[in-house]
């Protein structure tokens, strides 16, 4: 049984770490009101930009490159959210309509870029991703250790920390109350002083970053390139995610790891017994097939901000 557990959790945790990530930007974003089915386009741009960086500067940064490539990847998605900010929160435009306009542009504009700067579809496969590692003293410790704190990526750490982070800063801070505040009664927050205009731009940057981080850790961890198949269905998990974690960043952590453990039945099946006779074909579609039954199961109970892709007009009731 314990070898069996050893061979789930990592990959389960590492495959879950992206979907964490950008669930947990969704949940800024939607708590301030907007809604954001753009999560698939700011993971790919945030692929693109990570493979990209790691590839021109991996002589140059060294060990140091994959961590400057998320970071390189946060910025420049959330500077690519913006877009959607101003299109949902400035114009007032449908919010749903932008979000899939933003998975196009993304999509499109990066495998146009992969062309022209690689003559293919496909970059070429990084020289410095992600390793796996085991954590000194942690790791040493029986039972735990080995399930653990071996073989595992740093960045599944980090997703759990962030998750917290984000739980922290949403439910024990002003920034927080004040975000939540213009996501469930923007009226009421504005007669309060507070700018609901400038809360859901920061809120929709926050998830533009956290897409872009979510989706350079699952480049440089798990496709190690980037071409138009890099992200699929990535980023709708993660809204999913969203959704049945209740708009909260820890049941949101808690829907990634299950969807994570979905995607990892594919490269664990071998090692489980009741798994290894199963088809292979039916292990790929079973991350979506239950994501699907999840939010089929859950979604009549879950309750989303009263607010949450309504626009904002200042001086409206």
């Amino acid at each position: 049984m314990l070898d069996i557990l050893q061979s789930i959790i990592p990959p389960a945790m590492f495959f879950s770490a992206p979907l964490i990530f950008t669930a947990l930007g969704g949940v800024f974003s939607e708590r301030s009101g907007v809604v954001n089915i753009g999560l698939e386009g700011l993971m790919v741009m945030g692929a693109f930009v990570g493979v990209v960086f790691n590839l021109a500067f991996a002589d140059v940064l060294g060990a140091a490159t994959p961590w400057i490539s998320i970071l390189v990847a946060m910025v420049v998605s959330a500077v690519f959210s913006l877009i959607h900010a101003l299109a949902s929160v400035t114009f007032r435009a449908d919010q749903v309509v932008s979000g899939v306009a933003i998975n196009f542009l993304a999509l499109g504009l990066g495998v146009f870029l992969t062309k022209q700067w690689y003559g293919k579809g496909q970059t070429d496969m990084v020289s410095q991703p992600f390793y796996t590692r085991d954590i000194p003293v942690l790791g040493d410790i029986p039972v735990l250790g080995p399930l653990f704190f071996q073989d595992m990526y740093l960045t599944s750490y980090l997703a759990i920390i962030l998750a917290v982070i984000g739980w922290y800063v949403l439910y024990k801070t002003p920034f927080g109350l004040r975000l939540r505040s213009v996501g469930e009664h923007p009226m009421a927050a504005d007669t309060n002083g507070i700018n609901v205009y400038a809360m859901r731009y920061v809120a929709v940057l926050i998830s533009g970053a956290m897409g872009g981080l979510g989706g350079s850790v699952f480049a440089l961890t798990i496709a190690l390139n980037f071409s138009q198949s890099t992200i699929v269905g990535q980023g709708f998990m993660s809204l999913a995610a969203v959704i049945f974690g209740k708009w909260h960043p820890l049941g949101a952590m808690g829907a990634a790891l299950f969807f994570g453990f979905a995607q990892s039945l594919s490269v664990i099946s071998s090692s489980i017994p009741f798994l290894e006779d199963v088809p292979q074909i039916y292990l790929l579609i079973a991350p979506y097939v239950l994501t699907i039954l999840a939010l089929a199961g859950f979604i009549g109970r879950a309750e989303a901000p009263k607010a949450n892709g309504v626009p904002y007009i200042k001086g409206s009731r």
